[in-house]
């Protein structure tokens, strides 16, 4: 009988000979999914290349660690490492249920964490503005990784200068509508979308709030599918509603980890019972294939909180779907183009 330690044993060699190592720093090609440890190497959003150069990139996955606008537990700024940490566990194939490998068909780069002084809270709307604004400008589309939920306010400013007045696919345990003083300036994860609303960078009437659970009298506009509505009338009547709501705009995912009821993601600054489940919010993504996304984030992730990094493998299985969602949005590359071969085996 062969010894299994042996280098000649073919059920050793192949798996050795099918594995990487490192592909945060070695992989030569932007496509494909590619089989690492996922338990050792340098992380990365699903392993894919750090890299500051947004030449041919499709989508770039940055970090923005901010979690000095939370109003109740602080410690999202670990979020950004947690959901890279977590996301080695989802590296090594495609996400399932999907018919193709959103990763076959966008070239996706970690582009890093943007960077502020801790010491100059006033300067951070700014520096995650400009920080948006540079990968947008260079045709990438922005997969942000919270932090806490005010960093969507300066990345809406950043897309609508460029893209226009956008819709917003929101979900939340909060509506983050609450009034504020116009003009203030203050940095705050509640009242975000009162100053979008302001500032004219999202339309309410083509937007939809999905799992608030949380009172404002006040929606602005927004059309508001709450937890208690989601959990009576189902799935399928949330994606229904939502894609008629949403029509063919240009659409912004903001999705809050709170979104989920804590027993799915206790790790987070303000858990509300009564939420989503994992499964629930990633049957709603599915429903939504086709629809306009030209970015998205994924917030309040807050690690020290958490439970067997549950919290953080939602935060990273959700960005992993919300692939799924850029690669399949109007005029995106289809499996089978020209240089496709090339995208399916990862150069």
């Amino acid at each position: 009988m062969q010894d299994p330690r042996s280098k000649d044993n073919p059920r050793t060699t192949g798996i050795a000979r099918g594995l990487t190592v490192d592909n945060a720093f070695t992989a030569e090609s932007l496509y494909g999914t590619r089989r690492e440890p996922t338990y050792s190497g340098a992380l990365s959003f699903l392993r894919r290349r750090y890299s500051r150069d947004l030449t041919g990139v499709d989508v770039a996955v940055t970090g923005i660690p901010l979690d000095t606008a939370t109003s109740n537990r602080p410690g999202a700024r670990f979020g950004p490492r947690a959901v890279r940490e977590a996301s080695a566990q989802l590296a090594w194939n495609r996400p399932y249920g999907w018919d193709f490998d959103p990763l076959d068909r966008l070239a996706v780069v970690d582009y890093g964490d943007c960077h502020w002084d801790y010491g100059r809270p006033e300067e951070v709307p700014v520096a995650i503005e400009e920080h948006i604004g540079r990968i947008a400008d260079a045709g990438a589309s922005p997969l942000s990784i919270g932090g806490d939920h005010f960093l969507t306010f300066p990345i809406l400013r950043a897309m609508a200068k460029r893209r226009g007045k956008l819709s917003l696919l929101h979900f939340d345990a909060h509506s983050d509508t609450w009034a504020d003083t116009v003009g203030s300036g203050r940095v705050d994860h509640g009242t975000m979308f009162f100053h979008a609303t302001r500032e004219g960078l999202v339309e309410p009437s083509r937007s939809v709030q999905i799992g608030l659970r949380t009172h404002n009298p006040d929606t602005l506009g927004f059309h508001v599918l709450d937890a208690p509505w989601v959990h009576r009338n189902g799935v399928k009547a949330v994606i229904e509603q939502a894609r008629s709501v949403l029509g063919d705009n240009e659409v912004y995912l903001t999705f809050d980890i709170d979104c989920l009821d804590p027993g799915f993601a206790p790790g987070t600054g303000t858990p509300v019972c009564g939420g989503l489940s994992t499964a629930m919010a990633l049957e709603i993504l599915r429903g939504l294939r086709g629809i306009a996304i030209v970015g998205m984030d994924i917030v309040e992730v807050a690690p020290a909180y958490d439970v067997s990094e549950i919290t953080a493998l939602a935060g990273a299985t959700i960005a992993h779907e919300a692939l799924g969602l850029y690669a399949c949005r109007p005029g995106a590359r289809k499996g089978g183009e020209a240089g496709d071969g090339e995208r399916r085996t990862g150069g």
